[in-house]
């Protein structure tokens, strides 16, 4: 039976920017069943029309390559409830009594998941039910542990979809085929063979009116902390038996377990951390990120963020990782970098060749391979050429396969709560480092490449 997909916060900025039209994508290609009812619980006195006008009124905006067909079918389906997540009666009522399982989706502020879970808890929800929490899962270590034990009084972890959005996009996933079905790149995975792996989310925007969020989170939270780890998982991870749930987060959390915790002075020698200043990002004045509308420059919070990760185990023993993630840059580049060792011997005129480099562009989705061949004159000089494919286009975006996924209560893809864990324990040592000075804080102009890291 179809699921009665329930929006919990859904007059906030995630449901209009980001789930809605995910939902119209997957109506707009048959995907969304015709049974899903879509309903909307928030705080705000609104009615039904007056819900429904606020959703097309914000996918007009800022969605305008959405047929407008296909925005009128799913305002269609939309209902709407006022309640407040604290209140169980309210929310009951808002529920309503369900012939199917709710999908229960917390589109809200990180401090109200555990008070909303605790109400939902309380509910007799019917069998097959499910909850879905966006980022961020806790801020530590402990309070990660606060909330697993608080879902999974009420809710199996397999009922649980802590998502990620990043991991549904086409090239991410490509990752997986290209390492395990194909023995060319697996037998060469390893330390032997590649000398460093770079994983890099660089942004042209800056705080957008995120002040509110962004000033008490930062770049190492908001971006590396889940997003990054995750996908250094999926490159650094030993293959999985089957592809099945269980196998697949299995060997995720086994990658995460061989992550270095770092002492204070590894903190001091492998991360770096800076906020843009004054400058222009493609011909727009930015102004210091401190200067923001919102920001308190006594937070002390970064920007950018770079963190240089080790794996101790057997096939990445002394391969360094490269985390970085930055706002208010030159370009966007949103990648993964395998950086192959040299060659050991050369005979050619060249000293020193470029290694072979396997690049994942995540935006737009392409994978390319750097290597080095004979020139078009001396047979003696090296040329080099890339190979290089465009991924296939997905048939939906990112976040409507999240949310088909949800639907269909595969959980393939979500985070388990031991990765949500184990994510946090590596970064908590960064955190408290940073907090106590021990790294200086840098500056960069907006437009810029980033701070001087040298």
């Amino acid at each position: 039976m179809a699921p009665d997909f329930v929006i919990f916060g859904a007059a906030g900025d995630l449901t209009s920017r980001y789930l809605m039209p995910a939902l119209a994508r997957l109506d707009e290609s048959g995907q969304l069943p015709k049974g899903v009812t879509i309903r909307g619980v928030s705080q705000e006195d609104w009615d039904v029309d007056r819900f429904r006008r606020h959703i097309a009124d914000r996918l007009a905006t800022l969605h305008e390559d959405i047929p407008p067909g296909v925005v009128a079918d799913l305002i269609k389906r939309l209902d709407y409830r006022q309640a407040d997540v604290t209140n169980r009666d309210e929310v009951a009522e808002a529920l309503g009594k369900s012939r199917g399982p709710v999908v229960a989706y917390l589109a809200l502020p990180p401090r109200l998941f555990g008070p909303t879970i605790e109400t939902l808890a309380g509910l007799d929800l019917p069998e097959g039910s499910r909850l879905v929490v966006e980022k961020p899962f806790g801020s530590d270590v402990e309070s990660a542990k606060r909330l697993n034990r608080l879902l999974h009084e009420s809710f199996p972890e397999q009922s649980v979809f802590r998502v990620d959005h990043f991991l549904m996009k086409a090239t991410i996933q490509n990752v997986i085929g290209l390492r395990f079905a194909n023995r060319i790149f697996e037998m060469l995975w390893n330390r032997d063979n590649i000398e460093r792996v770079e994983i890099t989310w660089d942004e042209t925007v800056a705080l957008e009116g995120r002040a509110s969020y962004y000033d008490r989170s930062g770049a190492l939270r908001d971006m590396i902390q889940n997003h990054l780890l995750q996908l250094l998982t999926l490159v650094g991870m030993e293959p999985p038996v089957t592809m099945s749930e269980r196998d697949l987060r299995d060997r995720k959390v086994e990658l995460l377990r061989a992550v270095r915790n770092f002492t204070p002075e590894e903190v001091e020698r492998h991360t770096a951390r800076a906020r843009y200043a004054a400058g222009t990002v493609k011909g727009v004045a930015v102004p210091n990120y401190v200067d923001e509308p919102g920001v308190d420059p006594d937070r002390k919070i970064e920007t950018f963020a770079q963190v240089t990760l080790f794996v101790d185990n057997w096939r990445w023993a002394g391969v360094p990782f490269v985390l970085r993630s930055g706002k208010a840059l030159a370009s966007d580049r949103h990648e993964i970098v395998v950086h192959y060792r040299p060659v050991p011997h050369l005979a050619f005129h060249e000293d020193h060749p470029q290694p072979n480099v396997l690049r994942f562009q995540l935006n737009p989705d392409r994978m390319s391979l750097g290597m080095n061949i004979n020139g078009p004159g001396d047979p003696l000089d090296l040329e080099r050429v890339e190979l290089a494919t465009d991924c296939c286009q997905q048939e939906i975006p990112a976040y409507s396969r999240l949310l088909l996924d949800v639907i269909k209560g595969d959980p393939i893809l979500a985070i388990r709560g031991d990765e949500a864990e184990e994510s946090w324990r590596i970064v908590e040592p960064i955190l408290h480092a940073w907090a106590e000075g021990r790294v200086p804080m840098r500056d960069y102009p907006a437009g810029s490449d980033g701070p001087d890291l040298g």
